[in-house]
């Protein structure tokens, strides 16, 4: 097992790398969502650098995906600040942040089963469009057509462009809705867990998928999967009980023995 520096509970902006000189993607500043009596996320902090991949990791019900709900605005923060890009978007509605660049995919695939792949895509393209209510239909040239077929390219689907979505297996599923948060240039996108109820196969295909993504584009991925999680990220942030527990790099966090007695069961 490698040697591991000693981890800082808690905030992860010092130690985390920049991979870019022009500042942070995303800083949260003590967020905090309650309900009722019940924190879900309790005073969490971290910042991602612009360009960077960043993983949260945590077991069931350590606050991951209510995190992300308030990133997005799904649920927002009862407490604390989230800044996007420089920009204070605490209060924003979830649709002035999908504008201002912000995306995400969610535990269960949200797609339009009785359409092909090739149409999903092209409504994702349309949905954050400039004239995205026009009735006129888009030609072969048009715009949002040649976006809609450079996702099916950078989504690795071209080769089933035309087929339904009720047709696809899970993994297919889960490439189509990544192609779909693609889609208008996005500046940061959270995946939640996109691994899950993936076979080995269809998991090193959503590797290479990841690892393909810009070096200009941030992500955060929630993943159960460590294995998927610490190869395709960059810093990692552990969650316990809705609060952050470690933050550090893969190799700190695979050889951490509190993560590893929490999470692993004292082994990776």
């Amino acid at each position: 097992m490698a040697t591991v520096t000693p981890l800082r509970p808690g905030h992860a902006r010092a130690a985390a790398p920049r991979a870019l000189a022009s500042g942070d993607a995303l800083v949260l500043e003590g967020v905090t969502r309650a309900f009722g009596a019940l924190r879900a996320v309790d005073t969490v902090s971290f910042a991602v650098a612009a360009g960077q991949k960043y993983a949260v990791l945590g077991s069931n019900g350590a606050g991951k995906t209510t995190l992300f709900n308030a990133i997005t605005g799904d649920f927002p923060p009862t407490a604390g600040r989230i800044r996007f890009f420089g920009e204070d978007i605490t209060e924003l509605p979830p649709h002035e942040r999908i504008r201002k660049g912000l995306r995400r995919t969610y535990q269960s695939s949200l797609l339009f089963r009785d359409l092909s792949v090739r149409d999903n895509l092209f409504l994702a393209v349309r949905g954050v469009a400039n004239g995205r209510f026009s009735l006129r239909r888009a030609g072969a040239t048009h715009a949002s057509t040649l976006a809609t077929q450079d996702l099916l390219e950078r989504a690795r689907l071209s080769h089933i462009a035309d087929e339904l979505v009720a047709n696809l297996a899970h993994g297919q599923q889960r490439q189509l809705e990544i192609g779909m948060a693609l889609a208008g240039a996005p500046r940061l996108i959270l995946f939640d867990e996109p691994a899950a109820g993936l076979s080995p196969a269809e998991r090193r295909e959503l590797v290479a998928l990841l690892n393909s993504l810009p070096a200009h584009m941030s992500f955060v991925l929630i993943e159960h999967d460590l294995d998927i999680a610490l190869r395709v990220t960059e810093y990692v942030t552990v969650m316990h009980n809705g609060r952050v527990l470690k933050s550090g790099t893969p190799a700190e966090i695979e050889g951490d023995g509190e993560v590893q007695a929490i999470y692993m069961g004292g082994r990776h």
